[in-house]
Formats: C-alpha cells, sequence, structure tokens
C-alpha cells in the first residue's frame, strides 16, 4: 500500500517527538537521582564551608545560621569537641532526652579517616526513623567536629516526582506535538501535491497549468522549474515540425560518411596499386633476365625493396589507426624527462641531417617530466620530424622547441618551406589528405603520417596543430606535465 509523503512526514515527525521524551524520561530515571545526590553532596560540602568560616568553637554564637540552615534546607547539624561529645545538634530535645545517635556512630568509625583528609563524605543508617541519611563530616581547625545530615529518602522522593512530572508533561508534549506535526505535514505537502497534479498534467501534455509562486524557498524554485519545463516542453513539441527537416540532414550525413568510407578504400586501393604494380613489374623483369648487368639488376631489387617498404609503413599506419579509432589502443602512460626522449629522437635522425646539410636548433628545458606514454609520444614526433624533412627547402632551417603552457608542455616542430594553404589547414590531419600529391609521391609519404597524430593525440585528450608561421610552418603537439601526485605514485 503506498503510503503519501504527508503521511510519512507526520509519522517522521510524531516518532522523533515520542523518541526525544522517552529518551529524556529514561535517562531522568536512570541519572536524575544521581545529578540530584551529586547536588545535594556539593551544597552541604559549601554549607560546611561556610560555617567553619564563622564557628570560633561556640555554637551558641552561630546559632541563627544553624537555625538557617535546618530550617530553610531541611539539614541535620551536629557539633561535637574533639572528645566526640556533644555540643551542638539540631534536635531539639537531645539534651533532654539523650538517646544513641546514628551519625556518632559513623564519625567514630570513621574518626581516623577524619583526622587524616579534614573531611569525609558518607551515608548511615537511622533504625529509629528506618532511614538512611547522606552525611559530611568536617574536622574545624581547633578539632571540634561538624556533621550534616540530609536524608536521602527526601533526594529519591524529589527524583520521583521529578519523573512522575516529566512522564505527565512528556504525554502531553506528544499529544500536542502530533497535532502540530500534522498541522506541519498538511501546510508543508500542500503544494508538493499540487505540482504532482502539474507534472501529471504535463504528462498527459497539457500544458495549461502553472504553479503559483508564492515563496522563495525550495518550493517556489520547484515551482518555477516545473513552470519552465512545462513552458519548454509547449515549445519543443511545436518544434517537432521541423524534425522531417533536421532527419534529412542526417540522412545526408550518412550519406556524406558512406562515401568518405568509399573514398577511403579506394584511397587504399590507390596507396596500394602503384607500389604494387611497380615491385610486380620488376619483379618480372629480373625473372626473365630484362638486364644482365649487375648494376641494372641492383636497380631492380633496390626499387622492389623501396615500394615494399612504403607498403609497410602504409599498412602499420592504417594498423595503428584502425586500433585507435576501434578502441582497441591502450595508452602506457609513464613519467619521463621528454628532453632526453627528444635528444635520443634527433640521434636517430642525425644521419639523415648529416645527408641534407641540416643543423637542427633544439630549444627546450633539460629537466621538464611530463605523464604520458613513450613509445606514442615518440611516434608523433617522429612523425612530425619526417613530414619536416620531406618538405624542407633550401634554407634548411630545421627547430624543435619545447615550451611549458599552464599544465601542458608543447613540443613544436618548424621548417623552413612553402606555407600550407589556408584552406588545406583544418583538412591535413585527415587521412590521405595530401597537399602536393606529386611531390608526397616522391618520398613515399601515404597520407597518413598527420591522421595517427591526430588519433594519438585525440585519444589521450592533449593538443596538436599547424600554423604557417614566418620562418616556415611549424607543427605542434602537447603533452601532460608531471604533478606531485604523479610523482608520489
Amino acid at each position: 500500500m503506498k503510503k503519501s509523503i504527508r503521511l510519512r512526514l507526520f509519522i517522521g515527525i510524531a516518532g522523533l517527538i515520542v523518541f526525544f521524551v522517552l529518551f529524556s524520561w529514561l535517562l531522568n530515571t536512570q541519572y536524575l537521582g544521581k545529578y540530584y545526590r551529586s547536588q545535594k553532596t556539593e551544597f552541604l560540602i559549601e554549607a560546611a564551608s561556610d560555617i567553619k568560616h564563622i564557628y570560633d568553637g561556640n555554637p551558641e554564637d552561630i546559632y541563627l545560621q544553624l537555625e538557617n540552615l535546618e530550617r530553610n534546607s531541611g539539614i541535620n547539624t551536629l557539633i561535637l569537641d574533639k572528645s566526640l561529645k556533644i555540643k551542638y545538634s539540631s534536635k531539639r530535645d537531645f539534651f533532654a532526652n539523650p538517646r544513641p545517635d546514628p551519625h556518632l556512630n559513623m564519625v567514630i568509625k570513621r574518626f581516623a579517616d577524619l583526622q587524616e583528609e579534614g573531611n569525609i563524605i558518607d551515608t548511615s543508617w537511622d533504625p529509629r526513623l528506618n532511614t538512611r541519611f547522606l552525611n559530611l563530616v568536617l574536622l574545624f581547625d581547633n578539632q571540634d567536629i561538624l556533621v550534616l545530615s540530609t536524608p536521602l529518602a527526601a533526594i529519591q522522593a524529589n527524583a520521583e516526582v521529578a519523573n512522575t512530572f516529566f512522564l505527565y508533561t512528556g504525554f502531553l508534549t506528544i499529544l500536542i506535538g502530533s497535532i502540530l506535526a500534522f498541522v506541519l505535514a498538511r501546510q508543508f505537502t500542500r503544494p508538493i501535491l499540487e505540482l504532482n497534479n502539474i507534472a501529471q498534467e504535463i504528462a498527459r501534455l497539457d500544458f495549461s497549468k502553472k504553479y503559483d509562486v508564492k515563496s522563495n524557498d525550495e518550493i517556489g524554485e520547484l515551482g518555477d522549474s516545473i513552470n519552465s519545463l512545462s513552458a519548454q516542453l509547449d515549445k519543443t513539441i511545436m518544434e517537432l515540425q521541423n524534425a522531417n527537416q533536421k532527419l534529412r540532414i542526417d540522412i545526408e550525413q550518412e550519406r556524406r560518411i558512406d562515401e568518405m568510407r568509399k573514398e577511403f578504400i579506394s584511397n587504399v586501393s590507390h596507396e596500394l596499386k602503384t607500389p604494387i604494380s611497380l615491385i610486380q613489374g620488376y619483379a618480372e623483369g629480373l625473372k626473365v633476365n630484362v638486364i644482365e648487368d649487375e648494376t641494372n639488376k641492383n636497380l631492380y631489387c633496390d626499387v622492389i625493396i623501396d615500394e615494399s617498404g612504403k607498403m609497410n609503413q602504409l599498412v602499420k599506419d592504417l594498423l595503428d589507426l584502425s586500433q585507435i579509432e576501434s578502441g582497441h589502443f591502450k595508452v602506457e602512460k609513464s613519467i619521463y624527462n621528454i628532453a632526453y626522449q627528444i635528444n635520443r629522437i634527433i640521434s636517430k635522425f642525425d644521419p639523415l641531417f648529416k645527408e641534407r646539410g641540416i643543423n637542427p636548433i633544439v630549444r627546450m628545458d633539460d629537466d621538464t617530466l611530463v605523464n604520458a606514454d613513450i613509445i606514442r609520444s615518440e611516434q608523433v614526433l617522429t612523425n612530425y620530424l619526417t613530414n619536416a624533412l620531406n618538405h624542407i627547402d633550401e634554407n634548411k632551417l630545421l627547430r624543435i622547441t619545447l615550451t611549458k603552457i599552464g599544465q601542458k608542455v608543447r613540443i613544436s616542430v618548424l621548417n623552413s618551406g612553402k606555407h600550407i594553404p589556408e584552406e588545406a589547414l583544418d583538412r591535413i590531419f585527415t587521412s590521405f589528405y595530401k597537399v602536393d600529391k606529386a611531390r608526397t609521391r616522391a618520398y613515399g609519404g601515404s597520407g597518413l603520417g598527420l591522421s595517427v597524430v591526430r588519433a594519438i593525440q585525440g585519444y589521450d585528450n592533449n593538443g596538436f596543430g599547424v600554423i604557417n608561421a614566418d620562418e616556415g610552418v611549424e607543427f605542434w603537439f602537447e603533452l601532460d606535465l608531471a604533478d606531485d601526485e604523479d610523482l608520489l605514485e
């Protein structure tokens, strides 16, 4: 059976009231008597201290103070001399009708403790009154002894009266609290139920009802949200008339994707067709002994090896792209010195630099630590350097720069050469895109190197790009700087 929020709120508030009333009553029954006794003990100590300050050995001199203490506080007073003879007693008939005093017996039993400590607190039993007393015994400076007593039965009776009264007031609190809880739950849930009705109307696509916002609290904010939601849904439903147009756009997009797929297949076929044809032709020439001298044979073999290498690189790039775009690509990040990696890669290219008369300029901080995949970072930088070598002009300027930008480090590769046309800057990282197809074919490029860069950087959520600089063309990519948390791991 479904319980309304109003009923649950009422039960929750009423339950809390009952719990706290019963909990307080339980605490009173368990600890009020003990607390009352401790307070009486403190009062006896204070009273004894006050009497000690004014007592000079003659009880008659402080009779008025003793009587005031006895009448107003219900405390029995007894003063003994050092030989334990009674000098004063609050029991008026004691000297006329002497009888054993249970307090005196208690003093005698603990006289040694009194001499050592100066005061003691203990209980005694009066068999005549059938009552237990709480006693404080104080040793005056003149060795007289003060005994202050109060019946424990009075303490217990007061605690029981207080507990009984609290029980009655607790029931009254529960009754009044339950009524107030009901009124509060009803008042609190009325706007919620109204909002629920409006929401049900919205579910039935009726947006005519609005909530009258009367407060600035969360209910008012919810009402504003419901009203806004109703208006937005009404507007959205009206805009569904344009859905057919959007659908046509989506269909067109799918068509373009299909054309891109066909173009991709065509590009792959084209890139493979030329080297396969060359390999086949030169291999057939070798087979039928078209050439006889050793020099031409080596030339034929070199062409076959070169074209095979181009096909191998094409296949590797295609595999990299396939792994990244299919989600089977894994990034193995680690903390390492990017400057050391850049120097190591440059050393690999050193023979090519010397062959072409290029003296690369390197600008970087030798102590820069990054958190990146060392293999993929090397692949990106290698592709950039290869691209720079293939397009560098006669000025032979090649500059590698490392710059810190916030929590990133940017590695830039600039080569002197012809600028990339503006319309090609956004497409140069697309698979098989070539600005100068004839020149690309001359150095064996497949048009996949930069698309691999795009895929790696996109997978790692790091930036990359190209700009036409004053001195040539500059390609860049970013890596994450290693922070303190990375270094602690």
